[in-house]
């Protein structure tokens, strides 16, 4: 019996172990204002924080992040990570989920990129 429970600790302390690189890489951070947006390793929030709006249509929310990375780079992370959690591309840099759009206004700025993440209602 006691090497059973020694088993099962194990199993759940790799699972912990594992949860930053499944929460959107070494950060293990989330974009604020967004329950399940992993904010790319390469990218910082904004000081401002988030802007979160909730109405009987839907869910308002914004938030902008910076980074020294490429838009190229930004659109592999989320082409690659959004689709695990749902959203569905349905252009370059628009995402759909349950009855909500995702979309990310990606800005070159000499240095690196400004992301801005907007979801609202779809439609």
């Amino acid at each position: 019996m006691r090497v059973t429970s020694l088993i099962a600790l194990a199993g759940v302390l790799a699972c912990l172990a594992a949860f930053p690189v499944i929460g959107g890489g070494a950060s293990g951070q989330f974009v604020a204002g967004f329950d399940d947006l992993p904010l790319m390793p390469a990218l910082v929030q904004d000081a401002e924080g988030a802007t979160v709006f909730e109405s009987p249509y839907g869910r308002i929310a914004e938030s902008t992040a910076t980074g020294q990375t490429t838009r190229a780079a930004v659109l592999s992370f989320y082409g690659a990570t959004l689709p695990q959690l749902g959203w569905v591309r349905t252009a370059d840099t628009t995402f759909r989920r349950e009855g909500e759009e995702l979309t990310l206004d990606i800005i070159d700025s000499g240095d690196g990129v400004s992301v801005r993440f907007q979801v609202s209602p779809d439609g």
